[in-house]
C-alpha cells in the first residue's frame, strides 16, 4: 500500500472527526511511518484490520475533503498570501523616498499579512 503524503494534511483539518482508533492508526502509519505489521502488533490485531481501518479512514478524509474543501481553501490562502507579499514587497523595493506613502501602504500590507499567517499557523 503506498502511502499518499496529502492525507497527513487532510488528517490536519479532518483528523478530529475521525474516531480515535482510526485517527491513531493513521497518525501512526503517516505520521510516525509505522508499517501495518508494527501497528497490528503494538495494537494486538490483525494486519488486514489495521489494513481495512486505515483505507477506511483515507476514504473518510477523501470525502470530508471533497465535500467541504477546508484543504484545498487553506493551501489557495496560503498561496493567494504569499502572492500578496510578493507584490508588496516588489512595490516597496521600488519606492524612493518621494513615494514614503506608498512605501507605508506596503509595509501596512505586509503586516496585515503577517498577522493572517500567523492566525493561520496557530
Amino acid at each position: 500500500m503506498a502511502k499518499d503524503l496529502k492525507l497527513t494534511f487532510l488528517l490536519d483539518f479532518y483528523g478530529g472527526l475521525l474516531t480515535e482508533a482510526q485517527r491513531d492508526m493513521v497518525e501512526a502509519y503517516y505520521n510516525e511511518d509505522l508499517s501495518l505489521s508494527e501497528i497490528a502488533e503494538e495494537r494486538g490485531i490483525t494486519r488486514q484490520g489495521v489494513r481495512d481501518a486505515v483505507k477506511r479512514a483515507e476514504q473518510l478524509l477523501l470525502e470530508m475533503e471533497a465535500q467541504l474543501g477546508l484543504a484545498a481553501r487553506f493551501r489557495e490562502m496560503r498561496d493567494t498570501l504569499s502572492d500578496v507579499c510578493d507584490c508588496a514587497l516588489e512595490i516597496l523595493s521600488k519606492c524612493g523616498p518621494e513615494e514614503a506613502e506608498i512605501a507605508q501602504n506596503a509595509e501596512t500590507i505586509l503586516a496585515l499579512a503577517q498577522r493572517l499567517a500567523d492566525r493561520e499557523n496557530a
